[in-house]
């Protein structure tokens, strides 16, 4: 009954973008009829909050890119979405990432349904919402033998003079999912990335509520410091976030033995899950986290975000 009634309750519209409030989230339903966006990026770029989210597989169509815009953070409309295109991209691409530089948007992303194979690749815009593919990609798959081969879930960070790409990769039997890192000095393209993690993984999954996997990471630089939020278990497990902190990018320890952010109560919109989120500050100085969520074991996904403050530990705290 708890599924039917959810179905009913955001507004049926020929809209493809669906926003509903108290707590605020926001849907794609225009791939399959009913709201499914996941894993969300967003940055402010030329006036307007610009938000990226993985779009499903659907009638001949593989996993996709979708984006949304907002000039006051409270109407949004659908701007455009990104198919696969390259050979490096597979049968789809998902998992967005973006980031703004010298007025130009780079838009890191995983291909995907390539299993062990799936890999990072890059594409640059004038506009955030038409790309022109990197030539080299994919730009980035790890190599080192902890690593089954495969690379996802990127984010990218600018961190003591250098990049940094992290990801998400399982081991070589593919059961459990963990993060590594690699480092350029320079260029994002293929070529350009080394890896730093060739020892193991950054970060592997320990705590009872971590399960196997680690995924996801999103970076909030403060005081010099790197805060990682990242997603613990696999979807709907459930998932729940998380948070570790670094003085190097390299090296990290968790803030805290419970989830920064859990699973909504039964009943809730969230109380199959709360994961994948994505760090975005807004012009005014405010950060925030966008995160995924469902309450139908993933049938449906809706994208939400809190606040971010900092204790007077010095330590990231979520307010809605």
């Amino acid at each position: 009954m708890l599924i039917q009634f959810m179905m009913l309750a955001f507004p049926m519209t020929d809209e493809p973008i669906v926003v509903l409030q108290k707590p605020w989230r926001i849907s794609d339903q225009s791939r399959l009829g009913r709201p499914f966006a996941k894993d969300p990026c967003a940055i402010t770029f030329k006036g307007r909050t610009l938000l990226y989210y993985s779009l499903p597989g659907n009638q001949g169509h593989g996993w996709g890119i979708g984006i949304v815009g907002s000039k006051d953070f409270i109407h949004w409309k659908k701007l455009g979405q990104l198919e696969a295109e390259q050979p490096a991209e597979g049968k789809g691409i998902a998992a967005p990432f973006a980031l703004v530089r010298d007025g130009v948007v780079h838009l890191f992303y995983q291909s995907y349904e390539g299993g062990p194979k799936d890999s990072i690749c890059h594409a640059i815009s004038q506009d955030g919402i038409h790309f022109q593919r990197d030539p080299t990609n994919p730009i980035f798959r790890p190599k080192a033998p902890w690593s089954v081969g495969r690379a996802i879930d990127v984010e990218v960070a600018h961190f003591r003079d250098r990049w940094f790409l992290y990801y998400a990769t399982r081991d070589p039997s593919y059961k459990t999912q963990f993060l590594g890192v690699a480092v350029s000095e320079n260029g994002f393209s293929a070529g350009s990335w080394r890896e730093a993690s060739a020892e193991g993984p950054i970060l592997k999954p320990e705590l009872p509520w971590e399960r196997e996997c680690i995924e996801a990471p999103t970076l909030l630089e403060l005081d010099r410091r790197l805060f990682m939020f990242y997603a613990g278990a696999y979807n709907n497990s459930p998932q729940v976030i998380g948070c570790a902190v670094s003085d190097d990018g390299l090296h990290w320890q968790r803030i805290a033995q419970e989830p920064l952010l859990a699973n909504g109560p039964v009943g809730s919109w969230n109380s199959s899950e709360s994961g994948h989120p994505g760090v975005y500050r807004s012009p005014d100085g405010q950060n925030y986290l966008f995160f995924q969520g469902n309450n139908d074991q993933g049938k449906t996904w809706w994208i939400s975000r809190k606040r971010i403050e900092i204790s007077s530990k010095g330590l990231p705290i979520l307010v809605d």
